[in-house]
């Protein structure tokens, strides 16, 4: 299976928007009850097409035999006085469970750090939900570590 991977552009928005909607149904839709899932396609328009042109953030397509496989949302977050290194932050990578464990997100994530190193960033990070364990499995296998964990208690 050979995967193509490629920057999104406006004329994709609407499949931006609906692997968005597929990754909030399916990751937030188990995993958090406060989630709003009808974000995507409430909102998704204007926040992903503001994305697709910024100077500092992207997204790319994968396609597998023409057809769009996946996705992923990278930006490149602002330097901090307290931590002064610029960080990739991988913001949502979604593929589709036809394509998964065929090498499609190993290939973004790929496309994603070589953009995140020409860039002049010094760390990538990606945030998951601790339950989503075929998530965190797949991140370890593509190099990232646990930084820190935020905790939550319901009121």
């Amino acid at each position: 299976m050979g995967v193509t991977i490629r920057t999104a552009t406006r004329r994709d928005l609407d499949e931006v928007v609906e692997l968005s909607a597929e990754l909030f149904a399916e990751d937030a839709g188990q995993r958090d009850p406060y989630t709003d899932l009808g974000w995507p396609r409430r909102e998704g328009h204007e926040y992903f097409g503001g994305l697709l042109t910024g100077p500092t953030t992207r997204c790319w397509l994968a396609e597998v035999d023409g057809k769009v496989a996946g996705s992923l949302i990278g930006r490149i977050k602002r330097e901090t006085t307290v931590r002064p290194a610029r960080v990739a932050e991988l913001e949502s990578m979604y593929v589709r469970p036809e394509y998964r464990s065929a090498g499609v997100g190993a290939a973004l994530v790929a496309e994603f750090m070589a953009w995140a190193r020409g860039r002049g960033a010094k760390l990538a990070a990606v945030t998951a939900y601790a339950a989503n364990e075929r998530a965190l499995a797949f991140y370890a296998r593509n190099g990232f570590t646990p930084q820190s964990v935020q905790l939550e208690q319901e009121l």
